[in-house]
């Protein structure tokens, strides 16, 4: 099976920045469907950004985009998540997660989630 391993939350003041990461064990991400969601207490988790190949296009919800970019290192096998102008509404377990195969984002693999509590 699949990997993947978030890492760089952290407890931040209102206004500044976080980068998240993600480490993928897979042979390469190249080519997948990867994304971050998130999860905030009371709340049903929801998507926070993807990386869709076969257009070539990078998606994000209404509330974080302008805010939020995703980008992977392929050499890496990793993608991140660049948090600016953070807010409290943005506290949440964030996740980040893949396909089984290249051409769905279709989520089957996800990580244990990385904790970022914005006040």
């Amino acid at each position: 099976h699949v990997q993947l391993v978030e890492s760089g939350g952290e407890s931040v003041q209102a206004g500044l920045s976080l980068k998240l990461s993600c480490a993928v064990s897979r042979n390469t991400i190249a080519g997948y469907c990867m994304a971050w969601f998130r999860q905030a207490p009371g709340k049903e988790r929801e998507g926070v950004a993807s990386i869709y190949p076969p257009w070539d296009s990078l998606y994000y919800a209404d509330a974080m985009e302008g805010r939020f970019t995703i980008s992977q290192d392929v050499d890496k096998n990793a993608i991140y998540l660049e948090m600016d102008g953070l807010k409290s509404e943005d506290t949440a377990m964030y996740y980040c997660a893949a396909p089984v195969m290249m051409g769905s984002c279709d989520f089957r693999y996800w990580g244990q989630g990385t904790q970022v509590t914005v006040s």
